[in-house]
């Protein structure tokens, strides 16, 4: 047993502690990428590049395709100095809250813990950025590819440096709510009580029941009192400002963990604009959300806002404010396990000229996610994100699909998603698929997957991931060379290089979503070579086509 301090709480096993050396997602390294071109300048404060952004302009006249290839140039100026960075979760006393604030603290600490199997370190797996890794080049000696981990690209923040706070509807301590989730084994809880318990109780957050599921009630009872929107909206921003001053923080990102709310109404007046959406916020509006009303708090502080749920967070007013205040948001809902392997395999059959008929998903589970869900209202959200992810790749195979004609959608698979909340199953997600799809001649074909998982354990690395990139995100400039443009400028308000980890990605206003995994992978590795200064990833390969 480890020993147990004067305030009663049991420290991590140090004997253990040397037995392991840090796991290499968890290691710490500074950036050591230096390109040498006439593209890249690096400096002590910058990393300034030149990236030419091609594409083809396509005119389709009387059948015939007439491509007209397009470039354009661009600088970027990335600020090497990482920001000193709070994140803030709504929702922190639940399971993804403390299973992330656990991690980090046990990254931190390098806390190991025994299992049936042995003992097991501590480590960021499933963290795109800290346990993947991109093609950086050649070795030209060898001719072998050399890789680098992804969060290696360029400068950002180490999950363990992290500040970790939040608000919750419940007050119970975050050592007894890391218990109440029942995610992380034993050895590994006990040993990090005392370093849950430091961080306290999550702050006072907003209820408003018409938004989750009656079921939660009970929780609901760490509040900021009222039924005054403004008011809770001036108290959230005081928090952050509060956060950010008691933590010296340069930046601080807002992140929703909490319960799926039912989607809001989108309603000329209230919340069809910046303006009105603000005015309904002071009139107390009923439509406007516990989500939405912490996104606004989050733009009018200047902090990046992300949400990991399902609900329409973003209605245009948050957007409009966004870009007004050129803050940054992201969303919606985390893509974690079933979603993410369906945006793949459906990919996978359209693009091997296969047509898939229907897409039929059962899930159970039984942690504080699915009882929320078991509410229609909340559901109907989480329906509504799973079931867009197969969109944009019908859209792009019109030879399977038929295209829509005037006062009708094209032709679509059926798409059919089912919930049920298993409380025996704890934290362990089912899911279920069968894709049933026409091949050759009329033929059929039926593809059934099982999948079983740790929902908190998949979902919380993206939680990371989100963030982090969130604050480089800030870091980086832009210029339009081409357009003649001088001056650097931020990105565009809606983080849409975030999708890779999104079920139902938020986009620019006007532009098409894109649900294919590959290409969301492809934009983002393409956009971080960009600010080196690098082509984007490349398959073709060409020394090997030719003699």
């Amino acid at each position: 047993m480890a020993p147990t301090t004067s305030s009663g709480y049991t420290t991590p096993d140090s004997e253990l502690e040397s037995i392991l050396p840090l796991h290499p997602t968890a290691a710490r390294r500074p950036h050591q990428i230096v390109v040498e071109s006439e593209n890249s300048r690096f400096s002590d404060d910058y990393i300034i590049s030149k990236y030419t952004d091609r594409g083809a302009d396509v005119v389709v006249v009387n059948g015939q395709y007439i491509v007209k290839p397009t470039a354009r140039s661009y600088e970027f100026q990335t600020q090497r100095e990482v920001s000193k960075t709070g994140l803030m979760m709504v929702g922190i006393g639940g399971n993804n809250g403390t299973t992330l604030a656990a991690t980090v603290l046990a990254n931190r600490h390098n806390v190991v813990w025994h299992t049936k199997s042995g003992i097991q370190q501590p480590n960021y797996i499933g963290s795109v950025l800290r346990a993947s890794t991109i093609r950086l080049g050649v070795d030209p000696t060898t001719g072998k590819d050399v890789n680098v981990p992804l969060g290696d690209v360029l400068p950002m923040v180490h999950p363990n440096d992290l500040v970790l706070g939040g608000w919750d509807i419940s007050g119970l301590p975050l050592d007894k709510a890391m218990a109440r989730a029942e995610v992380l084994p034993w050895d590994l809880q006990r040993q990090l009580t005392g370093h849950m318990a430091h961080l306290g109780k999550p702050l006072p957050s907003i209820y408003y029941p018409d938004f989750i599921a009656a079921n939660q009630e009970a929780r609901a009872d760490n509040l900021i009192p009222g039924n005054d929107k403004q008011v809770h909206l001036e108290r959230i921003r005081a928090d952050i400002r509060e956060f950010r001053s008691a933590n010296d923080l340069d930046r601080i990102v807002v992140f929703w963990t909490a319960n799926t709310e039912r989607y809001s109404d989108i309603i000329p007046g209230v919340n069809d604009t910046a303006d009105n959406l603000l005015k309904a916020i002071k009139n107390s509006h009923s439509e406007v959300s516990p989500s939405t009303l912490f996104a606004v708090a989050a733009i009018l502080e200047g902090e990046p806002f992300i949400n990991g749920a399902p609900q329409n967070t973003f209605v245009p007013g948050v957007i409009e404010l966004a870009e007004r205040h050129r803050a940054f948001i992201s969303g919606d809902d985390l893509k974690s396990g079933q979603t993410k392997l369906k945006s793949v395999f459906a990919e996978f059959l359209v693009n091997a000229g296969i047509k898939p008929l229907a897409i039929s998903s059962y899930n159970h589970l039984g942690n504080n996610d699915g009882r929320n869900l078991s509410a229609d209202a909340q559901f109907k959200s989480k329906e509504i994100s799973k079931s867009s992810v197969v969109d944009d790749m019908v859209d792009a195979n019109r030879l399977l699909y038929k295209p829509p004609v005037p006062g009708a959608k094209g032709e679509h698979p059926d798409h059919i998603v089912v919930i049920k909340y298993v409380p025996a199953v704890g934290d362990s997600k089912r899911a279920i698929d069968e894709y049933y799809s026409e091949i050759f001649c009329g033929g059929r074909s039926t593809i059934n997957i099982f999948n079983e998982c740790e929902d908190s354990l998949l979902a919380t690395p993206l939680i990371l991931d989100l963030s982090i990139l969130a604050e480089l995100l800030t870091r980086v400039k832009y210029r339009d060379v081409t357009a003649g443009e001088t001056e650097f400028n931020s990105l565009y308000s809606v983080l849409s290089l975030l999708s890779y980890m999104l079920k139902a990605p938020l986009v620019k206003p006007g532009t098409d979503v894109v649900n294919s995994l590959g290409r969301q992978r492809n934009a983002l590795e393409t956009f971080l070579k960009a600010c080196l200064g690098l082509e984007g990833s490349t398959d073709l390969l060409l020394k090997s086509r030719i003699w």
